[in-house]
C-alpha cells in the first residue's frame, strides 16, 4: 500500500488529465472525475463515478475546471466536511472569496490556487503555483500539492492567488501579443527574435536596460522621475509607432492603445516624468 496521501482530481481537461497522470507517477493513489465520461482513461488513476464518490475517496481534491461555477454545480451533492479543496480554475478574486464561503458553509476547507506553468511543466523543474486559504491547510498538504511545482503561499484572502495569477498572465499575454505585432511590422519573425530576446533578459538585468529593477523601485517610492526619458518624449514616440502600423496596413488595436495612455499621462501633467508615471493613470483610471 502507498505511504502518499490520497489525493482526488476533479476535472480531467489537458491541465487535469496532467495532475492526475503526475500524482500516479509520484505515488500517490489518484481518484479522478471530468463532467464528460471517458476522459480518465489511460491515466492509471481510479475513476469515480460521480463527483461525490470522488470528492468522498480523499481528503485532498484538486480541482483544475472551467472556472468556479463549474465547481458549485460539480459538487452541489457532494458532502465537503472535512475536505480540503484546492481550485485550480480561473476566475475572479471575487468569485474565489465566494467560493470560500460556499465551501466553508459544506464544512469543507477552501485553497485556492493559480499554477504558473502549462500542461507539459506540471512537476518539471521550475513548475510553481500561487495559493491563498489558511496556512495550517496549506501546510498540512505541501507535500502533496508540492508534486506539481513550488508552492507559494501569497495570503490567506482567498482572492490573493488570483491576483497574482491575473497579473502575470497580463505581463505574458501582453508581452506576447507585442511581439506578435511587432514580428508582423518587419515581416521576419525568425530575425527579430533574437533582439527581443536580449531585450527581455536586459530588461531583468542591473544593466542601463535595467528597468525592472529601476522602474519597481519607482513604483515603490512613488516616485517619477523625467531626464532623458520623459514621458512627454515617448507619448510623441508612441504615435509614430501607430503611424508605421497604419502605414503597413496591420491593426493598430494595440500600438493606439499605448499611445492613448501615454498622451493622456502628458495631458494630466506627467509629461516631464518617467515612464513609470503611467501607474498614476492606471490606478486613476
Amino acid at each position: 500500500m502507498s505511504s502518499r496521501e490520497a489525493v482526488t482530481v476533479i476535472g480531467l481537461g489537458a491541465m487535469g488529465s496532467t495532475m492526475a497522470r503526475t500524482y500516479v507517477a509520484a505515488g500517490h493513489p489518484t481518484t479522478v472525475w471530468n463532467r464528460t465520461p471517458g476522459k480518465a482513461d489511460g491515466l492509471g488513476a481510479v475513476p469515480a463515478t460521480t463527483a461525490a464518490e470522488a470528492v468522498a475517496a480523499s481528503t485532498v481534491v484538486v480541482i483544475s475546471q472551467v472556472d468556479y461555477p463549474a465547481m458549485f454545480d460539480s459538487l452541489a451533492d457532494a458532502d465537503l466536511h472535512g475536505r480540503v479543496l484546492v481550485n485550480l480554475s480561473s476566475d475572479s478574486p471575487g468569485r474565489l472569496r465566494e467560493a470560500a464561503e460556499w465551501v466553508a458553509e459544506r464544512g469543507g476547507t477552501l485553497v485556492t490556487g493559480g499554477i504558473m506553468v502549462p500542461p507539459p511543466g506540471i512537476g518539471k523543474p521550475g513548475a510553481y503555483a500561487f495559493y491563498a486559504g489558511p496556512g495550517d491547510a496549506i501546510d498540512a498538504h505541501r507535500a502533496t500539492l508540492e508534486v506539481l511545482g513550488r508552492v507559494d503561499h501569497v495570503g490567506t484572502d482567498p482572492g490573493v492567488a488570483m491576483l497574482y495569477y491575473q497579473a502575470m498572465l497580463n505581463v505574458f499575454w501582453t508581452t506576447l501579443i507585442s511581439y506578435f505585432y511587432s514580428a508582423s511590422l518587419v515581416g521576419n519573425a525568425e530575425h527579430l527574435r533574437p533582439y527581443v530576446a536580449t531585450m527581455l533578459t536586459d530588461l531583468t538585468q542591473d544593466g542601463p536596460m535595467g528597468f525592472l529593477r529601476i522602474l519597481t523601485r519607482e513604483l515603490e517610492a512613488g516616485e517619477y522621475l523625467g531626464g532623458e526619458n520623459n514621458l512627454h518624449m515617448q507619448a510623441v514616440g508612441s504615435e509614430h509607432v501607430v503611424q508605421a502600423f497604419t502605414e503597413a496596413g496591420l491593426d493598430v488595436t494595440v500600438p493606439a492603445a499605448v499611445a492613448e495612455l501615454f498622451a493622456r499621462a502628458d495631458a494630466a501633467g506627467f509629461g516631464g516624468n518617467g515612464l513609470s508615471a503611467l501607474a498614476e493613470m492606471v490606478r486613476k483610471p
